[in-house]
């Protein structure tokens, strides 16, 4: 007997101890796929190998518990991918994301369906096959926000595009899947069309109505809107299937009209949390028990059919950004930017194949096929955005000056600086860099602002008594009174706030928009805790939430000390001049120098090369719109690693300040970090880095 059989037959017995197991991969193997530098779905669907009928042999995909969690995170995907497209900027330029959409549509569709009649499937497999590769989710967006791209007008058309590609893709998969129940023939064709219509009009129209309504009637409740989405999206699964549509294409229509209705909050975060943390982490799983390793690979390595597949998807998308370039009349760089973020294949492929290959649309080779084609355009696509947009950015940051771009205008005004504190009196040196960082003028001098949060929630853990929470208010005033005689003995203008919230990051979110703060300053969290690998941490949250610009600081001496400063720039962009202009606000401050480093890509050609150099002698002294007068050096170094280049560059200054680019896609299982962390952890001077917010 196989020593997993025990295991296998007790899983077999417990419903609850099936769920507990798909949970605690769906916890331990995103952070540690993380670490070992893989992305969050591919470590899942590892893990769902491991356990799966052709390893470990502990779970099989027929098994009810599986079944049902793996169908909530399937239509629960769809449901989110309609959540978090963006109306508004659809809304902007509808009429060329809607053409860019019907290209970026058919032609995958036309050379998927051939590829797929040319090996021998019939029809309707060949038209599904082809509806998979014609969605696509831009997984590079995270990228285009780090830039501040998100308004360049290839991005909104491409963004747009996902809307129609997706309902269409998810149409046909509905007129698919009808017809494989039943004839292919006109009349059928024609009443499943229309059912489809009228159940999309109905449930669009019903959830705009009710929410609406619903939304403004819940001032204070937000656990009764929180489930009545929750309602809403298993209401619009069942609905579709009542009317004979697939019931992920409901939840996808459920989730452009809850879009429409929900405003950004604490519940659209709660909702996109519980299906990223809970049920897409088991639909992944899933897939991964249906997976036979050997299989997979042989089709792989030794099918023509996978490698046509994924070079059918990747020339069909560009061929598609090619044709709507030329349209617009959009350079090469926006046509790379069209064709990047139309390329990835993550939400509705998944979803439909999933769907397909449970219908007996799809057999094993097309399923192989399929994820082979999701990792290799999972990571093809962010990695041609990445290209892309730094490009796009340049060309936006060329007309700027140092004085005149970035949100924050540093040199230019005092600057209103929130500071959370815990305990003061070891956050000194925090409150002497936000002294330096406020600037201004005898008439308008800037202001601190410490912040106390206290959290009920984590006030009472571990306490029975009901004097925790006026325990934990008066710990709290204590801090800030201390917060107050620090700032006083500095000289800094200082005006200690109190918060009392459920969550200490929205906590400060919410406070840093109330005070129309400039920038939230944070100190470095020590690294390396578990907790805190495995669920991140405050500073993590907060800029996740926060409007504003928040600067985490690693401080290992007095501020006042640190007179040479380190900016890597690694391309031109408002971003980088916002972080140039933290550089300067300092320096001006404390009579110091900035050496300017760039490490130039090993693709740039001399030219881009030179045109990233003259931009950055536009920030000499004595540039025209300079504002004040600091030392300013910059240092080319071409054909070397940048991480080593900031560290051999960090030996002879006091000061290194970063830019952090989070990859996040709110929803899905993709990694969030880089090797930010890795690289401030060697440095041996102090670190400032300074971190857009995400939406």
């Amino acid at each position: 007997m196989p020593p997993s059989s025990g295991m296998a037959v007790f899983l077999h017995g417990s419903p609850l101890a099936v769920f507990a197991l798909l949970l605690s991969l769906s916890v331990l193997v995103p952070p540690l796929a993380r670490w070992l530098r893989l992305p969050d779905l591919v470590g899942l669907l590892a893990a769902g190998v491991l356990i799966g009928p052709h390893a470990l042999g502990w779970l099989q995909t027929e098994g009810p518990t599986v079944g049902l969690l793996s169908d909530i995170g399937v239509i629960y995907l769809l449901f989110i991918a309609g959540l978090e497209i963006d109306l508004a900027e659809f809304a902007r330029i509808r009429q060329r994301s809607f053409q860019f959409g019907l290209l970026t549509f058919s032609l995958p569709l036309l050379g998927g369906a051939g590829l797929a009649l040319a090996y021998g499937y019939a029809p309707l497999s060949a038209v599904l096959l082809g509806s998979v590769l014609a969605s696509h989710t831009p997984l590079g967006y995270p990228i285009v926000r780090s830039y501040g791209a998100v308004g360049e007008e290839s991005v909104v058309v491409a963004i747009g595009g996902t809307i129609f590609t997706d309902l269409a893709a998810l149409l046909l998969l509905a007129l698919c899947m009808g017809l494989s129940r039943g004839e292919l023939s006109a009349p059928a064709v024609a009443l499943l069309l229309g059912k489809v219509a009228l159940f999309a009009l109905l449930l669009v129209g019903t959830i705009t109505q009710l929410g609406t309504g619903l939304v403004r009637r819940s001032v204070n409740n937000d656990s009764q809107l929180f489930v009545a989405v929750l309602l809403t999206l298993f209401v619009a699964g069942l609905g579709a299937e009542l009317a004979g549509v697939e019931k992920i294409v409901g939840a996808f229509l459920a989730g452009l009209a809850v879009n429409r209705v929900l405003p950004e909050g604490r519940v659209k975060e709660q909702v996109v949390f519980v299906g990223a943390a809970l049920f897409i982490p088991i639909f992944f799983i899933d897939l991964g028990l249906l997976l036979n390793l050997p299989t997979f690979f042989s089709t792989i390595l030794g099918s023509p059919f996978a490698i046509a597949l994924i070079a059918t998807l990747i020339t069909t998308k560009g061929l598609a950004a090619l044709w709507a370039g030329r349209i617009y009349r959009y350079n090469s760089t926006q046509v790379l930017t069209l064709w990047s973020l139309s390329l990835p294949q993550v939400a509705a492929t998944l979803a439909a194949t999933f769907v397909g290959f449970r219908a007996g649309l799809f057999d094993a080779a097309v399923l192989n096929s399929v994820l082979a084609m999701m990792v290799v355009t999972a990571t093809l696509g962010p990695a041609l955005t990445a290209q892309a947009i730094p490009r796009l950015a340049q060309a936006t940051a060329a007309s700027l000056t140092a004085e005149g771009a970035g949100r924050l205008a540093l040199v230019r005004r005092s600057l209103r600086v929130l500071l959370p504190v815990s305990n003061p009196s070891s956050e000194a040196r925090l409150f002497a860099l936000a002294g330096l960082l406020i600037g201004g003028s005898s008439e308008d001098p800037g202001l601190v602002l410490p912040l106390a949060v206290v959290s009920p929630r984590q006030a009472e853990a571990g306490h029975a008594s009901p004097l925790a929470m006026a325990a934990s208010l008066a710990r709290a005033r204590e801090l800030l009174q201390s917060a107050s005689s620090i700032a006083e003995a500095d000289q800094v203008p200082c005006q200690p706030l109190l918060r009392v919230d459920s969550d200490v990051a929205a906590g400060i979110a919410r406070v840093a928009m109330e005070q129309a703060s400039d920038l939230v300053l944070m100190g470095l969290a020590r690294p390396g805790r578990f907790g805190q690998w495995l669920f991140g941490d405050l500073v993590e949250a907060t800029c996740r939430q926060v409007s504003c610009p928040v600067v985490v600081a690693g401080l290992r001496r007095d501020p006042a000390s640190l007179k040479r400063l380190l900016v890597p720039i690694k391309d031109v962009t408002a971003g980088a001049l916002e972080q140039f202009q933290l550089a300067e606000r300092l320096a001006a401050a404390l009579g110091g120098s900035i050496t300017l480093l760039h490490v130039p890509d090993l693709g740039q050609s001399s030219q881009q090369r030179a045109e990233v150099e003259a931009q950055l002698a536009r920030w000499q002294p004595g540039a025209e719109g300079q504002a004040v007068s600091v030392a300013i050096k910059v240092d080319i170094r071409p054909d070397q690693n940048i991480e080593t280049s900031i560290e051999d560059a960090a030996r002879s200054h006091d000061l290194v300040i970063l830019r952090s680019q989070r990859r996040l896609v709110a929803g899905l299982p993709i990694p969030a970090g880089g090797r930010m962390g890795g690289l401030m952890r060697r440095l041996s001077i102090s670190v400032l880095v300074i971190s857009d917010p995400l939406h």
